[in-house]
């Protein structure tokens, strides 16, 4: 009787261990399927958006009227933006892929900058019509080129979780066939960078966007290691495997990728060479049932960067999705905001626990800035913002223009009947060089009896 009982003990153990195992298994192929779904659908976007590039480049070509000229320019330079978003949500961290974000950048400003002008006035001139020939049949090219990387994707049904396995762990028996083809699309590119160099009108200096900012000596692979381990918290006792990968040769910025997976949870980060600081986190788990308030998750998020010696920032903008709180920072300068030295980091807003940080827009643009004296006063920068908005807030900053040339402004911040807009207004010239609408969602921080909107920011 007694063997019967123990048995029919062991069989229940044996089948809940076996459910138990069927659904983490479930749970993680969900979360496998999504991440897959995310990367085809931005994979088959960019060859959808830069087919149509090319397309639009060619029909700028038979244009003859001013008037149809410029709405077309700027769809081109909505293409590219679409198109460099696309390549943003990609995992192609370990692949060199900085040429075709600059040659698509590139194109972007330069039909920005010339469809914002008055064409009337001031038409298209010889050279900027060779130019969009020439941008027309380099466009050709990278358009078959993904195309080819496109078919062979669906012929073979590859999948973009596989390529990231196999670029984490070095897999050299790995189908390598999409990676082969983002490599011929980025040798393109960069003959095509090299080749018109001089040619876009308007590009920013790309030397004053290199990572300045970093300091320290080099790390070496087991000291990345240490600090992949002490930012995700993992301890030697853990029995959790640590995946170290070098950056591709052509990358940006020389870096250290550091994985791992466990049980219920997966982490990413990328670790700079130079002085060994993290410029990108992400870990990918599940959230539980909200336990602390978004405010709460801000002072989270203010400590950490505190520990990452991000001391003089200050918060820009918050947003809670799915019980996850997003919080975007601006760094302070004698009172001033600048933009371009943005750091993010992400809660969860179950336990607290930090699990995304992006610092590359720091590292890449903070340096010394000697920082020059308004030539307007903020009555006069004020006189020249719409008079129907409704400003509540003023700020000093420095932001990018439209050109990639930081410069300092007046920033406004206002409302319009129910919609707000932040106006930035050049300090020195009276120049409006941004307005930007906002979100509607309000949030009341309980350290300021301030308003600030609210947005989502995706890493």
């Amino acid at each position: 009787m007694f063997r019967w009982i123990t048995i029919a003990v062991l069989s229940v153990g044996i089948l809940g261990v076996g459910i138990w195992g069927y659904k983490e298994h479930q749970e993680k192929n969900a979360v496998l399927i999504q991440a897959e779904n995310t990367y085809q659908r931005s994979f088959h976007e960019l060859s959808y958006h830069v087919d149509m590039l090319h397309d639009k480049i060619g029909t700028t070509l038979a244009m003859n009227s001013k008037e149809s000229l410029s709405p077309q320019l700027v769809e081109i330079w909505r293409l590219a933006s679409e198109a460099l978003s696309n390549v943003g949500q990609l995992p192609l961290t370990l692949v060199p892929f900085d040429k075709t974000e600059e040659y698509l950048s590139n194109i972007g400003e330069f039909t920005y900058q010339t469809a914002v002008r008055d064409l009337s006035k001031k038409p298209l001139s010889d050279k900027e019509i060779k130019r969009l020939k020439t941008l027309y049949e380099q466009s050709a090219e990278i358009k078959d080129e993904m195309r080819h990387v496109q078919h062979d994707v669906l012929d073979n049904n590859l999948r973009w979780m596989d390529v990231q396995l196999a670029l984490a762990t070095q897999d050299e028996q790995s189908d390598t066939t999409i990676v082969d083809g983002f490599n011929t699309v980025e040798k393109k590119a960069d003959g095509f960078s090299q080749a018109n160099e001089s040619a876009f009108l308007g590009t920013a200096n790309k030397e004053e966007h290199q990572f300045k900012y970093l300091t320290g000596n080099n790390i070496s692979e087991k000291e990345a290691s240490k600090i992949g381990k002490d930012l995700f918290h993992i301890k030697d006792n853990d029995g959790i495997d640590v995946n170290i990968t070098k950056s591709g040769d052509g990358a940006s910025i020389p870096t250290y990728s550091v994985s791992y997976e466990d049980s219920d949870k997966t982490g990413y980060m990328d670790i700079s060479k130079k002085g060994g600081h993290p410029l990108s986190m992400i870990v990918n788990r599940e959230i539980n049932d909200k336990e602390i308030s978004l405010n709460d998750g801000l002072k989270k998020a203010e400590s950490y960067l505190k520990q990452q010696d991000f001391n003089n920032m200050t918060i820009f903008q918050s947003n809670e999705y799915n019980n996850i709180g997003v919080y975007s920072f601006l760094a302070m300068e004698d009172g001033i905001r600048v933009f371009p030295d943005a750091v993010q980091v992400k809660v969860a807003l179950d336990n607290g626990d930090i699990i995304g940080l992006n610092t590359r827009n720091y590292y890449m643009n903070h340096t010394d800035r000697s920082v020059p004296k308004p030539e307007l006063s903020k009555k006069e920068a004020k006189e020249k913002v719409n008079p129907k908005v409704d400003i509540q807030e003023d700020f000093m900053s420095i932001i990018d223009d439209n050109t990639g040339k930081e410069v300092l402004t007046y920033e406004f911040l206002g409302v319009i009947g129910q919609n707000t807009y932040r106006v930035f207004i050049n300090a020195m010239t009276g120049r409006e060089e941004k307005v930007e609408k906002m979100g509607e969602t309000e949030l009341n921080f309980a350290s300021s009896s301030q308003k600030r909107k609210t947005f989502v920011f995706l890493f």
